[in-house]
């Protein structure tokens, strides 16, 4: 049995848990490490492998639903970043958040729905956590998930 990192005990505090690696559902992997960096594939919201809600932003899903499923997303990406590094404690801080939402005509507050996963990745890494991040609006997203969120970290040596 292995012991829990100092991230996952955090991640415990506040009432999460990591979830196990979300799997592709096209021709990619999760995540993978080149130097001293671990990339996600974008990670849209699943939960137990279903999607919680589905559909656009500022039309059938509201800005503070969309924002805890930002949330979700930053979770599934950190498991894609345990999965090939072993143990979230060896980041040494989150580089870049791309978010990516499914926005209806004239929804502009992408940002804010985004921020769910930046704030996420701030309570659990702390200054670790802060990053640079773009927030996209686009036409849709696979499986018609409302939000969409990959992660660039790097991870300490050894």
């Amino acid at each position: 049995m292995s012991a829990v990192s100092g991230v996952e005990r955090r991640l415990a505090e506040l009432g999460l848990e990591l979830p196990p690696v979300v799997p592709p559902v096209a021709a990619y992997v999760p995540a993978v490490i080149s130097g001293r960096y671990v990339y996600t594939s974008g990670q849209v919201p699943l939960v137990a492998g279903e999607l919680p809600i589905a559909g656009k932003v500022g039309a059938e899903v509201d800005e503070e639903r969309a924002r805890d499923m930002a949330r979700v997303c930053a979770l599934n990406a950190l498991a894609a970043v345990k999965s090939v590094a072993g143990d979230l404690d060896r980041v040494a801080r989150v580089v870049k958040v791309l978010g990516f939402v499914a926005s209806a005509p004239g929804f502009t507050g992408q940002p804010q729905v985004v921020n769910g996963a930046s704030e996420l990745l701030g309570e659990v890494f702390g200054e670790r956590g802060r990053h640079a991040r773009s927030a996209v609006g686009v036409a849709v997203l696979p499986l018609d998930a409302p939000v969409e969120v990959e992660l660039q970290v790097e991870l300490a040596d050894g």
